[in-house]
């Protein structure tokens, strides 16, 4: 390609490197976690962090936008939560000399990283709010727009445990998130170090690494990388055979509701990419395909009634899909 610079890539690929050294000191044991976020960011997308309460999401979340070097906001979501707490509203004010004015008073989602925390506890109508803003990255508020930050990103966490009081998102919805970020666990090793590191005195600091420029400049670098034809096939068939009524696979047609579309197909195509570069690479290849398809596409299909009561998970699904469209050896 022509505005392919190895210079540039190997510049940001070092900067990469140090902020998820910088990320790890405050969020450890969780370093897949940690990658598939930045991933997200770089690729020019949002993420939907899953996971039950104390798994350090929110740590995570404040501790990239310090080192990403981006302004953030939290909105915490609740079932009260309306549209204008978001976005803003207009307020009528009556000046000095008695003339009246409305002034618009910007919400929290003028921002650059917008954490949306426990996104599923706020009504649909709420909710909705987003939608506009995560795909155009504006809003319109009394028939204007109003542009957001630049870049901006949404990181929305989700308790998959408590439903009680909760609201499942719009398909619409799930589908403006480039990833899902399933949260678990630590080991024990882990665990042990995580303990002795938040208990104690001292709690671990991170710095700004990026801006706002650099992250815009990692993106287009990300977009400029070249990515083979055979790749895109790829990509095409993982995300064709798990749609029902296009797939090869009987059981994708029998148990999905529904599928995943183009912008799966679009997610793969950048978060491949920007894994390559992440690792150093000047290409993306099969293995980063494989890597990211349970990330791009489990937020992006459902089972049907039956699927569920035979006990089959949207995980064991993708592993099959993978095996049939891109060959066990590959998906092994």
């Amino acid at each position: 390609m022509a505005n392919f610079d190895v210079a540039q890539f190997e510049a940001i690929g070092a900067r990469l490197n140090e902020a998820r050294e910088m990320v790890s000191r405050r969020i450890i044991g969780q370093q897949n976690v940690i990658d598939l976020t930045m991933n997200a960011i770089l690729s020019g997308g949002h993420a939907l962090l899953v996971g039950a309460p104390g798994l350090a999401k929110t740590r995570l979340v404040e501790s990239m936008g310090t080192v990403l070097g981006l302004y953030s906001n939290r909105i915490q979501f609740t079932p009260d939560l309306m549209p204008a707490d978001i976005l803003g509203a207009e307020v009528l004010e009556t000046s000095d000399d008695g003339s009246r004015a409305f002034r618009f008073i910007e919400g929290p989602i003028f921002c650059q990283l917008l954490m949306a925390d426990e996104i599923n506890r706020a009504s649909p109508r709420t909710q909705s709010a987003l939608l506009q803003a995560m795909q155009e990255h504006h809003v319109t508020v009394a028939g204007e727009r109003r542009d957001l930050g630049e870049p901006f990103h949404v990181l929305a966490t989700q308790n998959p445990i408590e439903q009680e009081g909760t609201y499942p998102l719009p398909e619409a919805q799930l589908d403006r998130f480039l990833l899902q970020v399933d949260v678990d666990y630590p080991d024990r090793d882990a665990e042990r170090a995580i303990v002795l590191a938040t208990t104690g005195a001292d709690d671990a600091q991170v710095t700004q690494v990026f801006d706002a420029l650099g992250i815009k400049e990692a993106e287009m670098a990300v977009r400029r990388m070249p990515i083979g034809d055979a790749i895109i096939d790829q990509i095409i068939d993982l995300v064709r055979a798990a749609r029902p009524g296009e797939s090869g696979l009987d059981i994708v047609n029998r148990a999905v509701s529904w599928g995943p579309g183009p912008r799966a197909a679009q997610a793969l195509s950048l978060c491949a990419r920007t894994r390559a570069l992440m690792e150093g690479r000047f290409a993306p290849s099969i293995e980063d395909v494989v890597a990211l398809a349970h990330p791009v596409l489990k937020h992006r299909m459902a089972l049907g009634f039956a699927a569920r009561a035979d006990g089959m998970t949207i995980d064991g699904l993708i592993d099959t899909i993978l095996k049939d469209a891109i060959g066990q050896e590959a998906a092994a």
